[in-house]
């Protein structure tokens, strides 16, 4: 009972908004003396502080506020890409602190090889969050793989990389610290509800890196599948007798949508940062540019307007380097979407890009511990 208590007072003060330890009590409905006991765990566990308001103008001293911690508690994100590794570290009030990103050609090396270099990085981020007075509670890896939802610490297959059943934490300077894998388009729509999302409840998020990736937020959780592979999105078909797939299919969304395959539409080869390079033909008005968007546009409107068909949601994000690209993309999806949503109302405002991007999965990677902690806070030791 304690333990929900904790996580209902900390989750009111994480509302946002400024409140007296009396305000918490007539928003939970535990007696004053109960919130009070509460709250002093919670600054004991780090949680909170309490921080002095401005005066109301009547007689008297200014008042005392509750507020989430800027010190102390914070959940570490880490990133495998095919091209890059990353770290961010998020506090308690959900703000990335800091970033850090190197460049790195990860496809076809060895995982352990790979895992070694990212727990520098991890090493070096969490140095840096202690100097501006965090603690790193939990670790979270982003992958562009598949982790099944049975098998914990387990990443079954990741395409891009060349991976198949790695378990980081076997690679991991200390096994005990290792981060916890999690799909990266999952982190990224988590992200997006958490962070960008305004009331919106059933989301799909599609985004885009070396593949295209989707994920499902049903009532504000996020929904695995049986085996928790939900999301494919990359191997719809939406050409079945097109383009053959490296997957066996033919015809997948990733054949025309892709990253690889709006680059060789374009006529462009791979180099630098391929979404940069095709933003800028674009803005140029190149014609083989916008044609390859426009093209890749159309494929993701046909996927996505069977998703949007099946699951009735109210928020359709494009996120990722979709996010990015967005300006050309989105006139195609849409003339898709209003062609073949056609029996249920259809709001275009309910298509959108994401403002977080392409550092989207890494924000959701570091914000899943956030998360963790305001639903239980007694995760954190008692000072």
């Amino acid at each position: 009972m304690r333990r929900r208590n904790l996580a209902v007072v900390l989750g009111a003060v994480a509302g946002g908004e400024l409140f007296s330890r009396a305000d918490v009590a007539g928003l939970t409905g535990l007696t004053r003396a109960a919130v009070s006991s509460l709250v002093d765990e919670l600054i004991g566990r780090g949680a909170l502080t309490e921080v002095e308001t401005a005066p109301s103008g009547r007689v008297g001293r200014p008042g005392r506020a509750l507020a989430l911690s800027d010190r102390g508690p914070a959940g570490l994100g880490l990133e495998i890409g095919v091209s890059h590794l990353a770290a961010c570290v998020a506090d308690l009030r959900g703000e990335p602190r800091l970033w850090r990103r190197v460049e790195r050609a990860n496809a076809g090396r060895p995982a352990g090889q790979v895992l070694a270099e990212l727990a520098e990085l991890g090493a070096e981020a969490e140095a840096a969050a202690a100097g501006l007075g965090l603690r790193v509670e939990g670790r979270v890896l982003a992958v562009p793989g598949v982790v099944p939802k049975a098998a914990q610490g387990l990443v079954e297959h990741a395409p891009n990389l060349g991976w198949h059943a790695v378990r980081p934490a076997e690679h991991w300077p200390r096994p005990q610290q290792a981060p916890v894998p999690e799909n990266e388009a999952n982190l990224g729509a988590l992200a997006e509800y958490w962070q960008a999302e305004q009331g919106a409840e059933t989301i799909v998020h599609v985004s885009a890196g070396a593949g295209i990736g989707a994920a499902l937020i049903v009532d504000g959780q996020l929904f695995r599948g049986a085996g928790g592979f939900a999301g494919e999105l990359g191997h719809i078909p939406v050409h079945p007798d097109g383009v053959p797939c490296p997957c066996g299919s033919r015809g997948c969304l990733e054949q025309y949508a892709g990253e690889a395959a709006v680059l060789r539409e374009a006529g462009l080869t791979a180099g630098g940062d391929p979404v940069v390079l095709l933003a800028e033909r674009a803005r140029a008005a190149d014609p083989a540019a916008l044609r390859a968007l426009e093209r890749a546009g159309r494929a993701l409107g046909l996927a996505l307007a069977s998703a949007v068909n099946l699951v009735d949601p109210d928020g359709l994000v494009l996120g990722g380097a979709y996010a990015e690209l967005a300006e050309w993309l989105l006139p195609a999806v849409r003339a898709e979407l209003a062609a073949r949503v056609t029996v249920r109302p259809w709001r275009p405002d309910t298509l959108r890009s994401s403002a977080l991007g392409r550092r989207g999965a890494l924000l959701g990677a570091a914000l899943l511990t956030v998360r963790r902690i305001i639903t239980d806070p007694t995760r954190l030791p008692l000072a």
